[in-house]
């Protein structure tokens, strides 16, 4: 099972290890995608949690457990096509060929259920096709 989520933390919950017992107790792959703690020390985090669906289930419950919001992370990245110059330099930064270069007809294409989030693809794109939309409400 992989699902991507995120992760509310009030000050508390962020002095706790908490990825480290999603790993070590629940056999979980974790891979961070963003996070951020405000000067308060609540945050936010955006994971990609990937698993045995009954080890999956267990470490959801153990997050509801200890009052960690965790809600499904919906929009990723947005490719807006007619803003693309088919210029390719976005696919060449990809690290999961979610953002492909069509050899035959040398054109962009996005396929978002690859696509990890990790923002590689934002700042080589001359015309700012590509955007983040992370579908999260901001940490209080």
């Amino acid at each position: 099972m992989k699902n991507r989520i995120v992760l509310y933390f009030s000050a508390a919950q962020s002095e706790q290890p908490i990825i480290y017992r999603l790993v070590k107790e629940y056999d979980l792959v974790v891979n961070i995608l963003k996070a951020n703690i405000n000067p308060q020390k609540e945050g936010l985090m955006v994971m990609e949690l990937t698993g045995e669906k009954d080890n999956y289930e267990a470490g959801i419950s153990y997050l509801s457990s200890l009052g960690v919001s965790c809600e499904p992370l919906s929009e990723t990245v947005m490719w807006d096509e007619t803003l693309c110059i088919q210029c390719g330099a976005c696919a060449s930064f990809c690290p999961t060929e979610a953002l492909f270069m069509d050899r035959e007809s040398m054109e962009i294409s996005f396929e978002n259920s690859k696509c990890v989030v990790c923002g590689m693809c934002l700042d080589c794109c001359p015309t700012r096709a590509i955007t983040l939309h992370f579908d999260v409400r901001e940490a209080v």
